[in-house]
């Protein structure tokens, strides 16, 4: 796939705007699994979730909030089966693939084909739990999920709901006009991150592409290595970071505001070490910006 050439405020800018085949359910190899979630309207996730809530308090209410996330799990998925919600599956894994890369995700309850459900034990549920159940609705191309958190006194629970559909997630534009290839090291990060997207389209968890990029970059031991950090001299101690080769590191986000102060912060961290660049992958909903930082 070659970047068209698009004029912007008088300067060239490499764009590469590409549209991905979905790839989801059992159907197809990148992402796999053992069912293929429905996709319902609001209105009938609704009604299927005010009768789940139901045998959740009283789950709790019977149980109390201190046992572990797999207790409920079994209680809840027990007393909805007996309530005549059929199917009721938990546990259910979904396999993320590319070529010999595999990650395999477990979904807490999936009720009736239709409602995914993940379950928590926390203080309180947190953005990192929205963006995990997101991840799992994006995996089954479905678009309503919801959390519900055990623990505090009063069950704490939450709607995750999104519109996007498989198709959707691989319409990204790719933004390289500051991207620059150092080596064959630099070269494969991009590549490989642009072969991820076409396998598996964007929008899912950040750790997921993070894990493959160090994976075919050579593995943990290679790529994730300490880098010692100076100031004016003085040896601060030493941070670990992920690596292409000896002097360039690289950094994934997903940021889509901000962006202006973190590359701030990446540029601090830049002049305090011994690496001569860093590259900078920004995955912005449907924008992918690829950015090198040089001394």
């Amino acid at each position: 796939m070659k970047p068209t050439r698009q004029k912007n405020g008088g300067r060239n800018m490499n764009f590469l705007l590409i549209f991905l085949p979905p790839c989801f359910c059992h159907k197809f190899v990148p992402i796999t699994s053992l069912i293929c979630v429905r996709t319902v309207r609001q209105e009938e996730f609704a009604e299927i979730d005010y009768r789940v809530m139901r045998h959740a308090f009283d789950s709790q209410n019977e149980l109390g909030r201190l046992c572990d996330e797999i207790i409920y799990r079994n209680d809840l998925a027990a007393r909805l089966e007996a309530a005549g919600f059929d199917p009721v599956r938990k546990e259910v894994p979904v396999i993320v693939a590319h070529r010999d890369f595999a990650k395999t995700y477990r979904l807490d309850l999936v009720v009736a084909d239709a409602a995914i459900y993940e379950l928590k034990t926390e203080t309180r549920l947190v953005a990192d739990h929205d963006a995990q159940l997101l991840n799992y609705l994006c995996l089954h191309g479905a678009h309503h999920g919801k959390l519900i958190n055990f623990r505090p006194a009063q069950i704490e629970s939450r709607f995750v709901n999104t519109s996007l559909t498989a198709e959707a997630r691989r319409e990204l534009v790719v933004d390289s006009h500051r991207w620059c290839e150092t080596d064959q090291g630099s070269k494969l990060l991009r590549t490989t991150l642009l072969n991820l997207l076409e396998d598996w389209g964007g929008f899912l968890e950040l750790r997921l592409y993070m894990e493959a990029l160090t994976y075919f970059l050579g593995g943990e031991e290679k790529v994730a290595r300490m880098v010692e950090l100076r100031r004016d001299g003085l040896s601060l101690g030493n941070q670990r970071s992920h690596l292409v080769n000896e002097d360039t590191a690289f950094r994934l986000t997903a940021l889509t505001a901000g962006t202006e102060h973190y590359e701030q912060q990446l540029h601090s961290f830049l002049r305090h070490s011994p690496l001569r660049a860093l590259h900078w992958i920004n995955l912005a909903g449907h924008r992918v910006q690829f950015v090198t930082l040089k001394k």
